[in-house]
C-alpha cells in the first residue's frame, strides 16, 4: 500500500515549509517531484536535500500568480517527466494583516490572487492534462484551519483559505466521473517560517490548545500527502483533512 513508484507530483511552493514536507513524504514512497518555486536558491537547496534522500526531483522557477509562468513551468515539467499524476497547490501566503475595514481594495485583491486564483490557474493546465490522457489524477490544495475558525487581523487569509475549500468541492463534482480526485489539507499550527512569523501570544495559544500536548512538526504532514496522492484515497474526494493536533475541537 501507498506505493508511489512511477508517480510524478508537482508541488508548488515545494522548496520549503509544508511543501518541502510533502515532497519528502512523496519521494520516500517512490514518487518523483517537480518543485515549483520563485526563489532559485531555495529551489536548489530543496533539490539537493531530496536527491540526498535518494529521491528524483527537479525544480522550476515559477510565480503561481503569473499564468504565463505557470504554463511555462508545466511545459518544462512535462519535458522532464513526460506526465503528471498529482499536483499539490501549496504556494501561498498570509496576505495582509490588520483590521479588515481599514484594508484597501488592492490588498484584498492581492491576497485573493495569491491564495485563490493561483490555485485556479495552477490546476487548469494540469486538469486538461489529466482529461486528455485519461489519468486518474489527484489535485490537492493547502488550505488552513483558519478557514474553519477564523483568524482575527488576517481576514484575507481566512477568506481565501475558506474559498479554496469551495473550489475543492466544486471541482470534485466536476471531475469525479473522470477519475480525478480533489481534496484539501488543513494544517493547524505547524512549525514553519510563516507560522513562526506571528506573535508570541498567538504561538503560546496554539501550544496550549493542542489536544495532544504539542504543536505540529513538518514530519506530521508527510503521511497525509502520500495518502492523498495514492490510489488508497480513491474513494475520497471533495474533502478537507484537518491536521491540527485536535486544536479546533479542544475546549476553551
Amino acid at each position: 500500500m501507498f506505493d508511489l513508484t512511477g508517480h510524478v507530483s508537482i508541488v508548488t511552493g515545494g522548496n520549503g515549509g509544508l511543501g518541502l514536507a510533502y515532497c519528502r513524504g512523496l519521494v520516500k514512497s517512490g514518487a518523483k517531484v517537480a518543485i515549483w518555486g520563485r526563489n532559485e536558491a531555495k529551489n536548489a537547496s530543496a533539490i539537493e536535500e531530496i536527491r540526498a534522500m535518494g529521491g528524483k526531483a527537479e525544480a522550476f522557477v515559477c510565480d503561481v500568480t503569473d499564468e504565463a509562468e505557470i504554463n511555462a513551468a508545466f511545459k518544462q515539467t512535462l519535458n522532464r517527466f513526460e506526465k503528471v499524476d498529482s499536483c499539490f497547490a501549496n504556494a501561498g501566503g498570509g496576505g495582509f494583516r490588520g483590521a479588515s475595514h481599514t484594508i484597501g481594495r488592492q490588498a484584498w485583491l492581492d491576497t485573493i490572487d495569491l491564495n485563490l486564483m493561483s490555485v485556479v490557474q495552477t490546476w487548469a493546465p494540469i486538469t486538461e492534462h489529466f482529461l486528455e490522457r485519461k489519468i486518474p489524477g489527484r489535485l490537492i490544495v493547502t488550505s488552513s484551519v483558519a478557514a474553519l475558525i477564523g483568524s482575527g487581523g488576517a481576514a484575507g487569509y481566512s477568506t481565501t483559505k475558506a474559498a479554496v475549500l469551495g473550489l475543492t468541492q466544486a471541482l470534485a463534482v466536476e471531475l469525479g466521473k473522470a477519475g480525478i480526485r480533489v481534496n484539501a489539507l488543513l494544517p493547524g499550527f505547524i512549525e514553519t517560517e510563516m507560522s513562526l512569523d506571528t506573535s508570541e501570544a498567538f504561538q503560546e495559544s496554539a501550544r496550549r490548545r493542542s489536544a495532544i500536548g504539542r504543536i505540529g512538526e513538518l514530519e506530521d504532514m508527510e503521511g497525509a500527502a502520500v495518502f492523498l496522492a495514492s490510489k488508497e484515497s480513491d474513494f475520497m474526494t471533495g474533502q478537507g483533512i484537518v491536521l491540527d493536533g485536535g486544536s479546533t475541537i479542544y475546549p476553551l
